[in-house]
């Protein structure tokens, strides 16, 4: 009496059961289905989708670093290199629609400066391509034998074709992500970082542009009739010295309103009181110039690197700015703390809502700012219910005695 294992027998029950023949377990682990012939197409492609990588790859790539001692050897390597990014970008294509791959796409490359020499240099620098390059170049024996080894399975091995294919394929997706795959968070923080750069740039040359415009139309136009008016005060002395000293009189004043203009001027480049005193005492001095009572409380046992506290002090004068021309409200609130190695400010208000990034008031420019530096910048603003804008930056900490002011509650 023959014995059967537990998996049989249920095979033989669930055959009485429908009244069919039930496949012996084997053949059923052999059968040949939608995916099987998917990876198929797979195998049989490689052939002629790595001969035609390899052969890139050796006319653009390699020929490239061979004349990069001349003038066009640089342009033809980016050139090749740019080819190899959507080279690699149909094999992911390819892996996902044929063998089931789930691959990211990487990062896309950051705007290039300096020409046809930075376009090249961009590319240069791209790993994405670097390891497509890789790929296409050692696949070709791969591709080879694939191709060799599955057609023989379509027509000696038909039984086995599941099997080879399932193994061959598995090296494949292995292949795929290995080289394929986008680089980690690695990569994407590099492609970040760089177009973070030229947001940076672009930033302080818009400071720039503003610091240049505000002493041209304020303090050195105040500056320039201030001389004229002392100009003709001094004709006037001898004759007509009431008239003299009304006009001196009148430039004493704009002298003062030229000496305000300057020391706003220099507020909004670095206000000595931030480098003083800190966040607190700067906050403070900015609170008090906001068109609404502001309650402010920064608790910091120490204090940030320069950079991230002048960072974090125009955001919150930009943003008690915002609340003064467009939020209508009654009051608003600044709260600054240290979360780990975060630093973290809050600023709120009462007002109308509705703000948005996309609207214009600066929040825009804050946001950009803030994530060039790894910082994070949210705004929660729903209409009629105020306005919560939540700024994170990174610490950078400097020794604690170099604090000169110390955390107050509130104001």
């Amino acid at each position: 009496m023959s014995t059967r294992t537990s998996a049989e027998a249920a095979d033989l029950a669930a055959a009485d059961t429908a009244g069919t023949d039930v496949p012996p377990r084997g053949a059923r682990i052999a059968a040949v289905d939608g995916g099987t012939w998917r990876e198929v197409a797979y195998l049989l492609a490689n052939l002629p989708v790595t001969l035609v990588g390899f052969v890139y790859v050796v006319v653009t790539v390699v020929l490239g670093i061979g004349l990069s001692v001349t003038v066009i050897g640089l342009p033809w390597l980016g050139v090749g290199l740019a080819g190899a990014r959507g080279l690699g970008r149909f094999e992911r294509r390819r892996a996902r629609s044929l063998l089931g791959v789930r691959v990211d796409e990487p990062s896309p490359l950051p705007s290039s400066r300096g020409g046809l020499l930075g376009w090249a240099w961009t590319r240069l620098k791209d790993p994405v391509a670097w390891r497509t390059v890789l790929y296409d170049f050692v696949r070709l024996p791969w591709g080879v034998l694939t191709f060799a080894l599955t057609l023989v399975s379509l027509l000696v091995l038909w039984p086995l074709l599941p099997l080879v294919t399932r193994g061959l394929s598995n090296v494949d997706r292995a292949m795929v992500r290995g080289l394929l795959s986008p680089s980690d968070e690695l990569e994407r923080r590099i492609a970040e970082l760089e177009s973070d750069r030229g947001v940076v740039v672009d930033t302080a040359a818009a400071d720039l542009r503003r610091i240049e415009r505000d002493l041209h139309d304020g303090a050195q136009a105040r500056l320039v009739a201030l001389a004229m008016g002392l100009g003709l005060a001094k004709e006037k002395l001898l004759e007509d010295p009431e008239a003299a000293a009304a006009m001196v009189e009148e430039a004493h004043g704009e002298v003062k309103l030229a000496l305000q203009e300057l020391r706003d001027l220099a507020r909004g480049i670095h206000p000595a009181v931030l480098t003083d005193r800190g966040l607190d005492a700067a906050l403070s001095s900015v609170a008090a110039r906001c068109t609404v009572p502001v309650t402010v409380s920064v608790d910091l046992d120490e204090r940030p690197a320069e950079a991230i506290e002048g960072i974090a002090y125009f955001t919150v004068s930009e943003l008690l700015q915002n609340v003064s021309k467009h939020a209508a409200a009654r009051s608003a609130s600044v709260e600054v703390w240290r979360t780990s190695d975060r630093l973290l400010l809050q600023v709120r208000d009462d007002g109308r809502g509705g703000a948005s990034p996309d609207a214009g008031t600066g929040l825009k420019g804050l946001a950009e700012r803030l994530h060039a530096v790894d910082g994070l910048f949210v705004v929660a603003s729903p209409p009629g219910e105020g306005t919560t804008v939540t700024a994170e930056l990174p610490w950078r900490g400097r020794p604690a005695s170099g604090a000169k002011g110390t955390a107050r509650p509130g104001k």
